[in-house]
């Protein structure tokens, strides 16, 4: 029997990425899978890789009514919400001095508000169906949060992190790409992990579909970080 086999998901960033990862692999699991994306184009692609009865549905995670359209969109399809993965995620290159408070909005609207706006938006359709699971794709750089409001209301929603350091998508070989020297910059990202390689998107995508799957059912305000070992140096 397939672990996510009667489940509804939303995945945001689905069409790239982690989020991608996680749509085929919660797919095969026997998941129903909304892929959602502002990437159109890719988002289409990836619902066309998967086929029937996966939906794409177009989503700009920082808007607060396009969560609630989504929501609906989800029930009235499949009649129920099990799973939220939080993919969606931007990183712009630079520091303190050079980026532009544009830049850091932008990067909290999409990381932290369109996190938020996602959880509170699928706490109604999840408390409807008993219970489900909020996955937030976070990353080694973020292991400070709070994630027990739902287990301390009764809720019977479980909400879990986790955290990546660098892995094969597109964000990461843009930065790669923008080096000053890719080469040099590629074997300095290998190195920083014990497994000396770059972690590759299905690597998180396993991680997901445990925390979304019943085998996880006593696990939640964790972070399960997915590095090759490199916090643990």
């Amino acid at each position: 029997m397939t672990r996510l086999g009667g489940k509804v998901a939303i995945i945001t960033g689905a069409a790239s990425g982690i989020g991608r990862a996680c749509a085929r692999r919660f797919a095969a699991e026997g998941c129903r899978v909304v892929l959602a994306d502002r990437d159109e184009p890719n988002g289409r692609a990836a619902q066309a890789e998967l086929g029937t009865p996966h939906v794409f549905v177009t989503l700009d995670v920082t808007q607060e009514a396009a969560w609630t359209a989504i929501m609906a969109t989800t029930v009235a399809t499949f009649g129920r919400l099990d799973i939220l993965v939080n993919s969606a995620g931007i990183g712009i290159a630079g520091d303190i001095e050079t980026t532009t408070l544009a830049h850091w909005r932008l990067v909290h609207a999409v990381n932290s508000d369109g996190v938020f706006l996602g959880c509170r938006a699928a706490f109604g359709p999840m408390k409807a169906a008993g219970g489900g699971s909020i996955i937030n794709i976070s990353s080694v750089a973020g292991l400070v949060g709070v994630a027990l409001h739902a287990a301390r209301q009764g809720y019977n929603i479980r909400c879990n992190s986790v955290h990546p350091s660098f892995v094969q998508t597109p964000m990461v070989d843009a930065m790669i790409a923008n080096a000053k020297d890719p080469a040099k910059a590629r074997k300095q990202i290998e190195r920083a992990s014990p497994l000396g390689r770059i972690g590759e998107a299905d690597d998180v995508a396993t991680a997901c579909v445990y925390l979304a799957s019943d085998d996880s059912k006593f696990v939640t305000g964790s972070e399960l970080v997915v590095d090759g070992g490199t916090t643990a140096r």
